[in-house]
């Protein structure tokens, strides 16, 4: 058995990112600049991907700051509600804020609006990372956006080195999101440094074309990372499905076909699906298949960690779902 495999069986995680507060307008097809009434969640990527683990059976931490004022409450009081443990998140006093995101849930010509003027989140340091208890912990979680500045990029790598110190396994998505970040040069050399150093890479084809130096490049820039450092690397095409590099096999798969209501929260809900279904032992393309249904969940219907699914509904959906298309 790899041991990054049984480290994700452990069903323990620690998860460094963000954490946000979410308004979407309320009936789902509405348009902000016409709400009346806006429904509420939290949200942002390393969150949602906690949330969905706890939410599938496993135990999740989430190290990240908050802001000193109600809206930092209000996402430590849904992750407290949701299950994921949340002592590992400082409350920060001063200028600096909780992210802000406000959402339409509608396709054609979707909306996101993101406040992230301050982030709170970019203000984990090292000595936060050092407080951390690594030891309970099976696998090691984060989103590319902790390195988008310091000094959360200095506490991410800092993290990463701690972890693979720990013998933890490290889990990188990608998650490339350009406001973030003070130049496309930057991003790419960094999020290139993060992959070098992970062992289970997912990302999607413009992600990893962006670090490749072009789109066209993303698919060979997957497979050198699997062949060189990373034990598996999902790269996901959309519509198209996914390829999954791991033990020298390419295993394609499709994805469930949904009416969606919105893009977003999919890859969040993508990964905690596919290391759910590690941790109950399914084959690699059962995992990756088990998360692409509850990315399908989570796009039909209004918001991000409210949406993530439980195991009765991710049950329900595969019962009355026809199944996967071909794989591209």
């Amino acid at each position: 058995m790899d041991t990054w495999i049984d480290g994700i069986k452990k069903r323990n995680f620690a998860v460094f990112g963000r954490v946000g507060m979410d308004f979407f307008p309320s009936p789902p097809g509405t348009k902000v600049r016409d709400g009346t009434t806006f429904d509420s969640g939290i949200g942002g990527s390393s969150a949602n991907i906690a949330v969905g683990l706890t939410k599938l059976g496993s135990k999740a931490s989430l190290i990240t700051s908050v802001s000193d004022d109600a809206v930092g409450e209000f996402c430590v009081s849904n992750l407290d509600r949701y299950g994921v443990d949340t002592q590992y998140i400082r409350t920060l006093g001063g200028e600096f804020r909780t992210s802000l995101a406000v959402y339409e849930s509608v396709l054609e010509g979707h909306q996101t609006v993101i406040y992230r003027n301050g982030a709170v989140d970019f203000q984990v340091t090292p000595e936060d990372v050092d407080r951390v208890d690594f030891e309970p912990f099976g696998a090691f979680i984060t989103a590319g956006t902790v390195f988008a500045a310091e000094p959360s990029r200095s506490a991410a790598f800092h993290a990463f080195e701690t972890a693979r110190a720990q013998g933890l396994p490290i889990i990188f998505d990608i998650d490339y999101r350009p406001y973030s970040w003070p130049s496309p040069e930057v991003a790419a050399d960094v999020l290139s440094r993060a992959g070098a150093m992970s062992d289970v890479i997912v990302g999607n084809d413009e992600e990893f074309g962006f670090m490749a130096g072009g789109i066209e490049k993303g698919l060979d820039k997957a497979r050198e990372l699997a062949e060189t450092s990373a034990k598996a690397v999902v790269y996901k095409m959309g519509p198209e499905g996914a390829i999954t590099f791991v033990d020298g096999q390419e295993i394609r798969t499709g994805i469930y076909q949904v009416q969606a209501l919105k893009p977003t929260g999919a890859g969040d809900s993508f990964m905690a699906g596919f290391l759910s279904g590690i941790a109950d032992g399914l084959d690699m393309k059962g995992a990756v298949l088990r998360g692409s249904a509850c990315a399908a969940i989570v796009v039909g219907r209004p918001g991000c960690a409210p949406a993530l699914p439980y195991p009765n509904d991710l049950a329900e959906f595969l019962d009355g779902h026809p199944g996967p298309s071909e794989g591209a």
